[in-house]
């Protein structure tokens, strides 16, 4: 399981984070002060860093980057910051951030950065196939295969495909789906994700032995292989 250190003072928004990544698989150790997310940082592995750039008692993010950087720590760090102009943005990444997101933001945007920076920081998961058992995505004509027999797919079909892939062996939420496939940041209200998974499913395992595509009964749906 990939892990994150958190330092974010705010209790409320790194609650929401917290939940948000560990509900996308990701085990999260959280950190409110500069000391201790210094020390957990430098204690501990980690797949990536979020880092909120104003801690308590004017305590600077930014200095928690560089001096791990300059342990010669590579492990990826995500900024974030209220601060949003050119000149701080600019700043933060020089000063050892590998991303820098502003607040107000999307949990689905800061999952896809994090996702993006540990793929980056890993060249052999960095390839333009996706594959589970003997589904094939290939991501750059955008075209899908399982048991090499096409698989005819709507573009938002392929972005739902995509999504549940890159996040298989996860719980995947109705939220998460929202937000990362349809942009929505509000329930619409409608069986709209029912519907596209029944559809999906049925192109994807139906006459096939192993189904790929679960529903977990009340949290939403796993993408894999079950044993």
């Amino acid at each position: 399981m990939m892990r994150i250190l958190l330092i974010e003072d705010e209790t409320e928004m790194a609650r929401y984070l917290q939940n948000g990544l560990q509900e996308a698989g990701y085990e999260v150790v959280h950190a409110s002060d500069a000391k201790s997310g210094l020390m957990q940082a430098n204690s501990n592995h980690w797949d990536a860093l979020i880092i909120d750039r104003m801690l308590p008692d004017n305590e600077e993010g930014l200095d928690i980057i560089k001096e791990i950087r300059q342990s010669g720590e590579k492990c990826p760090v995500l900024v974030l910051s209220a601060l949003s102009s050119l000149d701080e943005r600019i700043h933060g990444l020089r000063e050892g951030g590998d991303d820098y997101l502003t607040k107000p933001f999307a949990l689905v945007e800061l999952l896809a950065r994090i996702e993006a920076l540990i793929r980056r920081s890993n060249p052999e998961e960095n390839t333009r196939t996706l594959k589970v058992a003997d589904l094939v995505l290939d991501l750059r004509t955008r075209k899908a295969k399982r048991a090499e027999q096409p698989i005819i797919l709507q573009p938002r079909e392929f972005r739902l495909l995509e999504y549940l892939v890159r996040n298989q062996g996860q719980l995947v939420t109705r939220t998460m789906l929202l937000e990362a496939v349809w942009d929505f940041h509000f329930d619409p209200g409608t069986n709209v994700i029912d519907v596209q998974i029944s559809r999906l499913r049925n192109k994807i395992d139906k006459g096939h032995a192993m189904p790929l595509l679960h529903t977990v009964r009340g949290s939403g749906y796993m993408f894999g292989i079950r044993e």
